[in-house]
């Protein structure tokens, strides 16, 4: 592992070239992605894979998700590709669109956890093409983070998490999207969305058709880590040191709130909400009726009110089908509540 800060590289030209010299050469490099910023390594190389664990303390039953720049180079991770996932990468990559493809026996069983099928996304962010292009490789990249806590959506945060456990991060500003991509097994029949993302079930129906059906996370309380298909799945992930609990309107907020007598509280608040009490840590988090915006700064939000010292944090839970990224703030939110 790492001794010391690791490096911080800019979008210059000579930067991008010396992240992707780390890439090829084994190591670690965190990068933004238009969701959230990724720690990547060589997906081919085990070795460099497994500084990915390391560094994030992750479990080795949860796979990770292999980043492209091209399709050219798709064959060395994936061994057959059917006409319904061609359409829908034809329609969303790049962008925000995890597929779950047939595993090529090239590739590293770590990637995977052992399983058959393989995360794979291409990003919609011209750094994180241009990196991945200059490297070379396919990049296994979850989250650059510590394992089941916030997610990053700026270099700031990756180095709250990661300072000293990685070679080096480039710094692309904060990312636009702000949520982690939409999961999708296009194998079976209906298609599986595991995981909401900013590429929603409608948009996936008007490209392969209606047969999709869409797995919340607390249908799947009890399920072995084993058995889960995706990442991030019936487990309590993007959570922040304080404890999240859920809000369903204003008036439950003011009203769970008063009951709250010894805690030091936060509040993740819609602008169009009163505040409960001058004496509650706020973080404005953006109009109530604009689902991207929340989407965006959901996680700068929660990582904002863990630095002020909070112990709870009372946050708002979108309505279902009240923006087009109502389901993804939903997912992460109810996985950030559980207790365990």
């Amino acid at each position: 592992m790492p001794a010391g800060r690791c490096n911080t590289l800019q979008l210059t030209v000579e930067d991008l070239d010396r992240a992707a010299t780390i890439l090829r050469e084994g190591g670690t490099v965190a990068f933004p992605t238009e969701t959230v910023y990724g720690l990547g390594a060589n997906a081919l190389d085990a070795a460099a894979v497994e500084k990915i664990f390391a560094a994030k303390q992750r479990p080795h039953w949860d796979p990770l998700i292999v980043h492209l720049s091209s399709l050219e180079i798709l064959s060395a991770i994936v061994s057959s590709i059917s006409a319904r996932a061609r359409l829908l990468m034809e329609a969303f990559w790049p962008g925000p669109l995890t597929l779950l493809l047939a595993r090529n026996p090239a590739l590293p069983l770590a990637v995977t956890a052992g399983r058959e099928l393989v995360g794979v996304r291409m990003p919609a962010h011209p750094m994180a093409l241009d990196l991945i292009r200059r490297a070379g490789v396919p990049v296994a990249a979850p989250s650059a983070n510590l394992f089941g806590h916030v997610s990053p959506t700026s270099a700031a945060h990756v180095l709250e998490d990661l300072d000293g456990a990685i070679d080096a991060i480039v710094d692309g500003g904060s990312t636009s999207v702000g949520v982690e991509s939409t999961v999708l097994d296009p194998n079976t029949s209906p298609m599986m969305l595991y995981r909401p993302g900013a590429i929603t079930l409608e948009q996936i129906v008007a490209v392969a058709g209606p047969t999709v059906r869409y797995q919340p996370v607390d249908t799947l309380d009890g399920a072995k880590h084993e058995s889960l298909p995706s990442p991030g799945i019936g487990i309590r992930h993007y959570a922040p040191r304080a404890r999240v609990v859920l809000v369903q309107d204003e008036d439950e907020l003011h009203r769970i709130f008063q009951q709250m007598k010894t805690e030091r509280v936060g509040v993740l608040l819609p602008t169009e909400w009163k505040i409960p009490s001058q004496s509650i840590e706020a973080v404005i988090w953006g109009s109530w009726n604009d689902t991207t915006a929340l989407a965006h700064t959901l996680f700068e939000g929660l990582r904002t009110l863990d630095t002020r010292g909070v112990e709870i944090i009372l946050c708002p839970l979108p309505r279902e089908g009240s923006g087009p990224l109502a389901e993804a703030i939903r997912d992460r939110l109810m996985k950030a509540a559980k207790t365990s």
